[in-house]
């Protein structure tokens, strides 16, 4: 099957305060060696040139954190390819250079769709792949229809109606509440943030996504806080140049040592004002707070305030209990 790496060393300005790398940097490099081995397959026939576009990217763990003066190896792999979607399976390893050590930081699933360079609204054909075992194909298979379904799921759930998130006085407002740590964040969409169509590389908005969930999370809990997963990034609408997004963080669920973030994308665009304001993306950010020996934290308990809260609450704790359960399961597994 095809593959590709490409490799970094972390800087200062890919990490925080304290050394850990972004987690919205990992997301970004994660994002960029899934186009390119995606691209690439995809031009591998006769006919229309295309680029591939990011849909959806599954559960993202992040395993270990990365640091500054580490090489961080990014490989992907295409794993399965239906008629008009390409998935990319990812893995993220980090290097320290001094020592020689290696840590598997990483592990992530992503899926393309194929627009053609002359029409963007046309999706082209994807070429097939060999598998090594009909049962490869068939559990490949599986994990697309699994996936396409959710991503119907949660469109139909978030429809097209825009709940902002505003910017509270936090003179005023209560610390540990939902209104004192919910923030957001406006970028214009500019030539480098975009691809060969003119559309915002899906790295671009998951770097800025996690940067909007870093900055809750460091409200709510005031310490050093890393990203811990990401539940499935779902890509409803492309986002093109020149549009303003509003990117925004709000939380919704707090474990003893977790905090669930809610954030989504809202596109504006400037030029074809007449479209109208529009959700582009959506997930749920999961952080942890750290001391200074990179130890876990307890996690101020978050107070709610009216039904929506206490609902969003409910929703969250299910996916919690729902991700722990798989763990424990993953666990036993491999065991």
């Amino acid at each position: 099957m095809a593959s590709h790496e490409l490799s970094r060393i972390m800087r200062p300005d890919d990490a925080n305060i304290v050394g850990n790398v972004h987690g919205g940097t990992i997301l970004k490099m994660i994002e960029e060696a899934g186009c390119i081995i995606g691209t690439r397959h995809c031009n591998t026939q006769n006919g229309d040139r295309c680029v591939a576009a990011l849909a959806r990217v599954e559960r993202t763990d992040f395993l270990h954190p990365v640091f500054i003066g580490e090489v961080a190896h990014v490989s992907a792999e295409i794993t399965y390819t239906s008629k008009h979607s390409v998935e990319v399976q990812v893995n993220v390893l980090s290097e320290n250079i001094v020592t020689g050590a290696k840590k598997l930081t990483n592990k992530a699933t992503l899926w393309y769709v194929p627009l053609s360079l002359q029409n963007v609204a046309k999706i082209i054909e994807v070429p097939l792949i060999e598998y090594s075992s009909p049962e490869q194909e068939e559990a490949g298979k599986k994990r697309y229809e699994a996936q396409k379904l959710e991503r119907i799921e949660t469109k139909v759930r978030n429809g097209e109606i825009i709940i902002s998130v505003s910017l509270p006085d936090r003179q005023t407002k209560e610390p540990y509440t939902v209104a004192f740590s919910q923030s957001s964040l406006i970028h214009l969409i500019g030539p480098s943030d975009c691809t060969l169509h003119g559309f915002v590389h899906g790295g671009v908005t998951m770097k800025l996504m996690d940067e909007v969930a870093g900055i809750v999370a460091a409200r709510h809990c005031k310490t050093n806080i890393v990203t811990a997963s990401v539940d499935a990034i779902n890509f409803h609408r492309k986002i093109k140049k020149g549009c303003v997004i509003t990117v925004s963080g709000r939380m919704t669920f707090t474990s003893n040592k977790s905090i669930e973030i809610e954030v989504f994308v809202d596109a504006d665009p400037l030029v074809e004002a007449e479209k109208g304001k529009y959700r582009a993306v959506t997930a749920f950010f999961t952080y942890i707070s750290l001391d200074k020996e990179n130890k876990p934290l307890l996690v101020p308990p978050l107070k709610l305030e009216g039904e929506e809260e206490q609902k969003r609450f409910e929703e969250g704790k299910a996916r919690y209990l729902q991700n722990k359960a798989k763990r424990l399961a993953d666990k036993e597994r491999q065991q």
